[in-house]
């Protein structure tokens, strides 16, 4: 029998860091309680045993580690694709160790945390995924990795050498095959009666009654009878409190019709976490985890996944010795990952925080360069992975962006949707914004330009349009005078180094012909300079104004770039055309791989430059048509934008909005499907029911959701939550804190979450605010045995910080309002939500004109339904089960009583000074 072999832990002392000081245990067991000048002194020349660098060296106010042994690096290692929360209480509990009571017990635990990712990789040294651990780990170990003796021995070879193989994953990946096309879909209906009884086979025997849920699918099973004329899908607008089930709930009809009919249905969500909540809930549908592989598919844009040609171009020939460590933990990851998603999978969003973004997120096809079946990994490519098991699934699990930006696209690689579910149906609105925007600005421009010549200078695999086509283009002279044209043109495009250039003293010297883009970006800067409304804020933030009146020179720039423009746009339609007309001249002799590559590149053309150049043409042709009367009402809200950074302008340009940006997302997403289910728990303001009205609430909600614009009127659906909100839930608006003093609104915050003993999460409607507020509390709190964790503060991401806060039951969280929609935490993790203040729309121009235009003449009840709407969506972060008990505090004195009328029926309201709401809020958290 082989003995394991011998563990081999790193000879170094224990690190936990608060703000301000650190627990420092040797390998002797001394624990010493240090300031964190004197434990950075200590620890010069030491590479500490900790967990998660940045963030220690933050913490204790020191630039960043010269050498440590990070037990997170040993985690992706040891255990790559597997979820953990980057603390040392993350840690115990992915490895189901003892939860560390405090940060002595934290320091004293980190060694055998060690000890156990050892033994493990130990006990699984001989299987596949671990056969070129040890090449591997060696060339880290080369590129100086602490971890690599430690690992090495635990393979059982100490004394391995590099192998120049180690990070070619792909010979180890399995490849996919193709099958013929799949037949049409059928238009089998789903009955009520049936969604009904697929739930409860779902549930299983003896699970819980909720007899809302059930009632839920029957409504939802409307979304699924077969469509009767073009053009009209069947809708449901379904609002379920929370609680309700409604995951379930549709996909219980959702996959009865994906069995009857042959054809998968696609659920879309807002945020990736409530993505991963259905794609946990599906195994209730399938349980057999390879079942669910077949039949699951989590389907998101290119720019998420693993390219790995590029990982291959920065491994090739060695990769530099700074990057060899994060590539290596991506090559062990990629072998273990599901589906290859770099961006909210399974991937630890905390490499990214460790070794920078330059390190991972250049990993990806960020820039649309993907060459298709040219690439040598065409066939185990992650994305063509997904996108042929999304055509046999029965469950296409998107979100809103890939679902409207493919449709935006004509249909995008998937093909057009018939069974549409979606999810967070209350962002539809934001999402369409997004989706069918565009934006006319330095960065859009250069990154055309970078498209069409290639990197000018520095390395880059931006090979530019000449090098992507010249073998579809061979010899013909015809396609070579067309695609010299658009490259000749396209110099006209923002010159590498353009953001220096646009103040008027850095740009054209005379000598130089001036450039058609950086000169219309100059011309946009200066009519924002000249009617900024504040000069306070000049220099200093980013600054917008109308697009109407223009000033003299904005005109004359437009014409000469839309002018360029038309000179790129001719000869790539031209290009385009003669390409695609070589797939019927020449059906005969295309082999299958030209063939694959001609369609690629017509639709390359078609959507990175033809669509954004047509788009820009009629944007520009806008700056020179006669301005509208004051309070028409636009098709397309345009206003100009100057972007700073630091004090220096970064950007400038053009943007165009649609005033209602659910008629392109009516036309072109709901309209060519069969049927669609919109669902959310706050698809209604009730706060606006009107008793002489009753049904003004549910014709908003269509108008948000775009249901308004198509022939069938929606079937309405509205289930309320089972939770006991007046029982289970205190709101307190805290009358006596002057919002605009910090140090009050800070006290604030500290008495509250010492109230709660922790469990809090502060929402702010600034950074700025965030950041001072952070600064004076993070010290007394940990004093307390309290963590505090702050968005822009803590090197971490957003999705890493939740999961922090989730993991640590007495830790706290600052983020900013955006951030609520993220954040999914049942249980006592979340008990006690503050909101510094009202969190109003920003006075935006965009947000200016659709609230005259699309309020109904009432202005003011649209901001208040838009302050309403995320007061209310905060809230329920609060209460996610039904045993779950939690605090909401507003520190808003001037808030308004029909604000908090969203809120869930028999919510106790109390207005009160600071010193009662932390009492009321220490008695109730503290009662059983």
């Amino acid at each position: 029998m082989v003995s394991a072999p011998r563990l081999l832990l790193p000879d170094v002392p224990s690190l936990v860091a608060g703000f301000g000081r650190a627990v420092l245990v040797s390998t002797d067991g001394e624990v010493e309680t240090l300031s964190a000048a004197t434990a950075a002194a200590r620890l010069r020349d030491a590479a500490p045993l900790l967990v998660h660098a940045p963030a220690t060296a933050r913490r204790l106010g020191i630039p960043a580690f010269e050498a440590a042994h990070d037990l997170l690096e040993l985690f992706a290692f040891c255990r790559p694709a597997e979820p953990c929360a980057p603390t040392p209480r993350g840690l115990a509990l992915a490895l189901d160790l003892p939860q560390p009571a405090d940060e002595e017990a934290a320091a004293a635990l980190l060694p055998e945390i060690a000890t156990h990712l050892l033994r493990h990789l130990a006990d699984t040294r001989d299987t596949a995924r671990n056969r070129d651990a040890a090449g591997l780990a060696a060339r880290m170990g080369e590129a100086g990795w602490p971890w690599a003796p430690s690992v090495l021995a635990a393979l059982g070879d100490p004394a391995a050498k590099p192998t120049p193989h180690a990070y070619k994953v792909w010979r180890r990946l399995p490849e996919w095959e193709d099958t013929a096309p799949a037949p049409p879909a059928a238009s089998f209906g789903v009955e009520p009666a049936e969604a009904r009884r697929r739930l409860a086979e779902i549930l299983g025997a003896g699970a819980e009654q909720r007899p809302q849920q059930a009632d839920y699918a029957s409504a939802a099973a409307g979304a699924f009878v077969p469509r009767e004329h073009p053009g009209a899908p069947a809708v449901v607008l379904a609002e379920a409190g929370t609680g309700t089930g409604k995951t379930l709930g549709y996909i219980a009809p959702a996959s009865l019709w994906a069995e009857k009919n042959g054809a998968p249905v696609w659920i879309s969500t807002f945020t990736r976490n409530l993505q991963r909540q259905i794609d946990q809930e599906t195994a209730r549908l399938y349980p057999d985890p390879e079942e669910r592989r077949r039949r699951v598919v989590l389907r998101k844009g290119r720019e998420n996944y693993l390219c790995l040609l590029n990982l291959d171009d920065q491994t090739s020939g060695g990769p530099p010795p700074y990057y060899a460590v994060p590539l290596g933990l991506v090559a062990r990851w990629a072998l273990a990952t599901r589906d290859g998603d770099l961006l909210g999978g399974d991937f630890p969003g905390w490499i990214t925080e460790l070794f920078g973004s330059g390190a991972v997120l250049p990993l990806a096809d960020r820039r649309g360069e993907c060459i298709h079946s040219a690439c040598s990994h065409y066939k185990t490519c992650f994305v063509e992975h997904s996108i042929r098991r999304a055509k046999s699934a029965q469950i296409v699990i998107a979100n809103h962006a890939l679902v409207m930006i493919q449709a935006a696209l004509g249909g995008g690689e998937d093909g057009p949707p018939l069974r549409l579910v979606f999810d967070e149906g209350h962002h539809l609105f934001d999402a369409a914004d997004s989706a069918f925007s565009a934006e006319l600005s330095g960065a859009e421009m250069a990154e055309l330009r970078r498209w069409l010549l290639g990197a000018e200078g520095g390395r880059s695999r931006a090979r530019g349009l000449r090098r992507r086509l010249e073998e579809l283009i061979g010899d013909r002279p015809e396609l070579h005078a067309q695609l010299d044209a658009a490259l000749l043109a396209a110099r006209a495009l923002p010159v590498p180094g353009w953001p220096t250039r646009l103040p008027a003293e850095g740009g054209t010297r005379p000598d130089e012909t001036p450039n058609a883009g950086e000169v219309f970006l100059r011309a946009a800067r200066e009519q924002v300079l000249a009617r900024t409304q504040d000069a306070r804020d000049a220099g200093l933030y980013d600054s917008e104004c109308d697009l109407f009146p223009v000033t003299e020179a904005l005109p004359g720039a437009a014409e000469s770039l839309a002018r360029a423009m038309r000179r790129i746009e001719e000869p790539l339609v031209a290009l385009r055309d003669r390409l695609a007309a070589r797939l019927e001249d020449e059906a005969e002799d295309l082999e299958v791989g030209d063939r694959i590559r001609i369609e690629s590149a017509c639709r390359a053309l078609e959507n990175r430059a033809l669509r954004p150049l047509r788009a820009w043409t009629q944007m520009l042709a806008t700056v020179q048509a006669d301005p509208p009367e004051p309070g028409q009402r636009p098709a397309f809200v345009d206003w100009l934008t100057l972007e700073r950074r630091g004090g220096a302008d970064t950007d400038a340009g053009m943007h165009r909005h649609h005033l209602d940006p659910t008629e392109p997302f009516a036309r072109a997403v709901a309209a060519p499907a069969h049927g669609l289910l919109i669902t959310s728990a706050t698809l209604r303001d009730e706060a606006e029911a009107e008793d002489d009205d009753p049904e003004a609430t549910w014709r908003d909600a269509e108008a948000r959701t775009g249901a308004s614009h198509l022939p069938n009127p929606a079937i309405r659906a509205a289930m309320a939550s089972p939770f006991d909100y007046a029982a289970r839930t205190r709101c307190l608006v805290v009358t006596d804190v002057a919002k605009e003093n910090t140090g009050q609104v800070a006290a604030a915050f500290q008495a509250l979450f010492l109230a709660a003993g922790g469990g809090g999460l502060g929402l702010f409607t600034a950074i700025r605010r965030l950041r001072d507020v952070q600064a004076r509390i993070a010290r007394p709190l940990e004093e307390a045995g309290i963590p505090l964790y702050a968005q822009h503060v803590d090197a971490m991401d957003n999705a890493t910080l939740v999961d922090v806060f989730r993991a640590e039951e007495h830790a706290c969280l600052l983020g900013t309002d955006a951030m609520r929609d993220g954040v999914d935490v049942p249980g006592r993790a979340l008990r006690l939500l503050v909101f510094d203040r009202v969190p109003w729309p920003r006075p935006t121009i965009l947000h200016r004109e659709r609230r005259l235009h699309l309020s109904g003449g009432r202005p003011k009840d649209y901001d208040d339904r838009v302050a309403r709407h995320r007061l209310r969506q905060a809230f329920g972060r609060l209460i996610r089960r039904a045993d779950d008990k939690g605090v909401f505090v507003l520190l808003d004195r001037s808030c308004p009583s029909r604000l908090l009328h969203g809120l869930p029926p028999g919510v106790l309201i109390r207005r009160l000074g600071l010193a009662q709401a932390v009492a009321d809020t220490r008695e109730f958290l503290t009662e059983p």
